[in-house]
């Protein structure tokens, strides 16, 4: 069994990742067609992790790995010993296939994105392998970030009323008020900004945020604002009986001082229309 040392460098344009036509023929070259690359400076047996892979995108799991909930479009697993995430993109369609051929892939996507928000300096899951299985199903391997969602914490961690569950709870929400501002100040829009896609990870008792599933962000600046909106109402999309208004008014005050490109008065208005459109959607699922 062969220790595979990564050749790839991190490419931050979708330029770098579909055009060098001659890396992909050295890489071929050197591994035959198994389209697999890795993206970080750890040493991993690529051949195990694409045994593995093959196994987990037939919904088998092999020894010590556990499935986690996912969308029907998406096979995810981990393995926490060796902190490893498993994410499988199957193919949606052929018109998705062309579409691909554009903007790039999913797992593309996902990878390109991750890799820009860790040069901004903002936590997302580091690859440390991708590639294509028979079918067109593509594959990454991420590094497990620690923390749990955003969801997680409210519902359950901090769901107790007692005065330190209650400076805890507003010390967490005034953090993530000020992580996401900085995100969206820095120019990026997640695109599917639910609480769940969110991990805080109480260190040093200081919070510490990763956005995960990044496939669908955007990276505009300013930031236009029907798209941050979006992001705020599905971040908020957690009921009243949840977050308060007085929970989540913490969280938009901190938010606000990292956006300085908007006047208080369209940041109030970003506010009040992503809280309204949040408790609208609550209503129609039935959760109030």
């Amino acid at each position: 069994m062969t220790t595979f040392t990564p050749i790839h460098t991190h490419s931050h344009s979708w330029a770098s990742d579909t055009g060098d036509w001659r890396q992909r023929a050295a890489y071929n070259s050197a591994f035959g067609n198994c389209r697999r690359r890795a993206a970080i400076t750890t040493e991993f047996d690529a051949d195990q992790l694409h045994h593995w892979a093959m196994q987990l995108s037939q919904d088998y799991l092999p020894d010590r790995w556990e499935r986690v909930s996912s969308s029907a479009l998406t096979r995810v697993a981990v393995h926490r010993e060796r902190g490893l995430y498993y994410k499988d993109f199957v193919a949606r369609s052929p018109a998705a296939a062309l579409q691909a051929l554009a903007t790039g892939s999913r797992a593309t996507r996902a990878r390109i994105n991750g890799e820009a928000l860790l040069l901004a300096g903002i936590d997302a899951p580091g690859t440390i392998l991708w590639g294509q299985l028979p079918g067109g199903t593509e594959y990454l391997f991420t590094v497990a970030m620690p923390g749990a969602g955003i969801d997680h914490w409210l519902r359950n961690l901090l769901a107790k009323r007692g005065p330190e569950a209650l400076r805890q709870r507003r010390q967490l929400l005034h953090a993530l008020g000020t992580f996401i501002g900085r995100v969206h100040a820095t120019g990026f829009i997640h695109g599917d900004l639910r609480p769940d896609h969110v991990l805080a990870a109480l260190q040093q008792e200081q919070f510490r945020f990763t956005l995960i599933d990044n496939e669908r962000n955007a990276r505009k600046t300013p930031a236009p604002g029907r798209m941050l909106l979006r992001d705020l109402m599905q971040l908020n999309m957690l009921a009243p009986g949840v977050v308060s208004r007085t929970d989540r008014m913490c969280f938009f005050r901190a938010w606000r001082r990292q956006m300085r490109e908007l006047s208080p008065i369209e940041a109030k208005i970003l506010a009040a229309e992503a809280y309204r459109r949040a408790l609208r959607r609550l209503h129609h699922k039935g959760q109030r």
